[in-house]
C-alpha cells in the first residue's frame, strides 16, 4: 500500500508502509521517481528525473 501524502501539480508524494525505518518520501510523476530522505533532506535514488526537476522537488 503506498498511501499519497501530497499531489503537486503532476508530481505524487507518497510511502510504502512497512518499508524502512529511516523516514522519507516517494516522488513519481509519470514514469519518473524519486526517493528522498526526511532528515536531513537529502536525493537518496532517482530513475527518469532529470537534475532540474529534481531541484525544483526539492526546493
Amino acid at each position: 500500500m503506498s498511501p499519497t501524502v501530497l499531489r503537486l501539480g503532476a508530481y505524487r508524494f507518497f510511502f510504502y508502509s512497512r518499508e524502512e525505518s529511516k523516514p522519507h518520501v516517494h516522488v513519481e510523476e509519470g514514469n519518473n521517481t524519486a526517493k528522498f530522505w526526511i532528515e536531513p533532506i537529502e536525493l537518496a535514488e532517482s530513475h527518469g528525473f532529470s537534475t532540474r526537476k529534481l531541484h525544483k522537488i526539492n526546493n
